[in-house]
């Protein structure tokens, strides 16, 4: 298994267990699903007392999108300026990154035009996306984005290619 790691911050991301699709040649995309966590019955193995009241633990059950949950995604804001503000300057140390690992200026130019035509389908229907900071929250890091798919009840999440590190595990 590969576990992609945000290349700035070093939080996992996403892995390959998930059905990665490149879109663009900049972008990978996953479908998710919504996930049942909790309601989880204990039997401690006790015989209840007559005399006790029943001792109940509050226990509810939660849906949650299983990347989100699997990789500690933490939920964000952005407004459409905020988030064009904070995706210049990601794409600029995407790009430091890349020339640090020895791309080609030919590759480097390719990933600017790329990223700089999938930005403007992401800022295209912005409202529809939601956003999510890796596990550190660290402001300079990768942005995973989430959508729903024309059905309008699969979500699938969107990460910048570039801007990961593979792992093998």
């Amino acid at each position: 298994m590969i576990i992609y790691k945000d290349s700035i911050t070093d939080d996992e991301i996403i892995s390959d267990s998930y059905d990665l699709k490149e879109v663009d040649g900049v972008a990978y995309e996953a479908d998710c699903a919504m996930i049942t966590l909790g309601a989880v019955e204990v039997d401690i193995g006790a015989n209840a007392s007559a005399e006790e009241a029943e001792e109940g633990v509050e226990d509810t059950a939660v849906k949650v999108n299983n990347i989100v949950h699997s990789f500690r995604l933490q939920s964000t804001q952005f407004d459409k300026k905020g988030y064009l503000t904070y995706l210049k300057g990601y794409m600029k140390s995407v790009k430091a990154k890349l020339q640090e690992k020895g791309a080609s200026d030919e590759e480097v130019k390719d990933f600017e035009t790329k990223a700089q035509a999938f930005a403007k389908k992401i800022l295209g229907n912005f409202k529809d996306w939601e956003f999510y900071t890796g596990e550190s929250m660290n402001p300079d890091g990768m942005i995973v984005l989430l959508n729903y798919r024309e059905d309008g009840t699969t979500p699938y999440v969107v990460v910048w290619k570039h801007g990961l590190t593979e792992m093998k595990v």
